[in-house]
């Protein structure tokens, strides 16, 4: 089929005309072209933009001071226990309890107690209470080792009973706590939150 040069007008204005009127209402058209007084006078201006300028001039100082107070905690929270859940975070306490009492000779198999709670307003505390009978010396070399451990854990409570065998053994009963996240400490619900 030929289109002649008629033909070929009709179908560019078919085809051009519904865009140039969208073109002449959407984009071309006259709005409210009324003017707005300003708000404020040019010296107000100029003080604000100055102020905003001294501003924008601290803020690569204050990146840097954030930079390395992020390295700061992040070198002091190497010891935080990192677990997804309190469960997981007491489990890696007691291995750490249990490698330094096998390290040190000591059977160290009965943990009595698990808890949770809260450590100031950014942290949370795990405890572990194992109960296991060993020599004087074996004693003071787990608790040596357990503060040499890169994890921070701490001693709350220690209950040692003397034995009574030849060998001098004592009973102990040692608690100790580990530091985690915020977020593995249980929220209290109602009234008791307050």
């Amino acid at each position: 089929m030929n289109f002649g040069r008629l033909d070929r007008w009709k179908v560019a204005i078919l085809v051009m005309g519904p865009i140039l009127i969208l073109l002449r209402l959407g984009v071309f058209e006259k709005g409210d072209a009324s003017v707005v007084a300003p708000t404020e006078s040019i010296p107000v201006a100029e003080q604000r933009l100055d102020r905003l300028r001294r501003l924008a001039a601290t803020l690569p100082g204050k990146e840097s001071v954030y930079q390395r107070a992020a390295a700061d905690l992040q070198t002091r929270e190497a010891g935080v226990l990192k677990a997804e859940t309190a469960a997981q975070a007491q489990a890696q306490l007691l291995d750490v309890i249990r490698q330094a009492a096998t390290a040190n000779g000591i059977d160290a198999r009965g943990a009595e107690e698990l808890r949770v709670q809260p450590l100031a307003n950014d942290y949370g505390e795990v405890s572990v209470v194992e109960t296991f009978t060993c020599g004087v010396e074996q004693l003071v070399n787990l608790m040596a080792d357990l503060a040499n451990r890169p994890q921070l854990i701490a001693t709350r409570e220690i209950t040692i009973v003397g034995g009574n065998d030849k060998k001098k053994n004592v009973q102990v009963r040692l608690s100790l706590s580990g530091v985690v996240s915020k977020k593995l400490v249980p929220q209290k619900k109602g009234l008791a939150a307050f």
